[in-house]
């Protein structure tokens, strides 16, 4: 929204309404330019901002990925080291009892 300059009425006597009307819209051209300027340049850097934005979000997904994964293989190491156990202590039991039962 732009601002009219207003001028003194002293101003228009002394300059006359053409050179004061002028003056005016000369004042009101360079406002609308600055404020063109002004958003250009803010939607520039916003701009800036969300490819920076965007670049960071997709590294700290890959990353996360990542580590997810490694989380996962470590669970699956795990897990079979567990069922492994306890199928050998399962075993380990099972094989002398039937042994014993069935006097192999």
């Amino acid at each position: 929204m732009p601002v009219t300059a207003k001028l003194s009425r002293k101003f228009y006597e002394t300059f006359g309404d053409e050179i004061a009307n002028e003056l005016v819209e000369w004042f009101n051209q360079v406002d609308a330019t600055y404020r063109a300027d002004l958003r250009e340049l803010n939607e520039l850097n916003f701009a800036r901002f969300d490819a920076k934005l965007e670049q960071r979000v997709a590294e700290l997904r890959s990353e996360f990925r990542s580590e997810l994964r490694d989380l996962k293989a470590e669970l699956m190491k795990w897990m079979f080291i567990f069922v492994a156990g306890g199928t050998l202590t399962v075993l380990g039991v099972m094989i002398p009892v039937m042994i014993a039962v069935f006097k192999l």
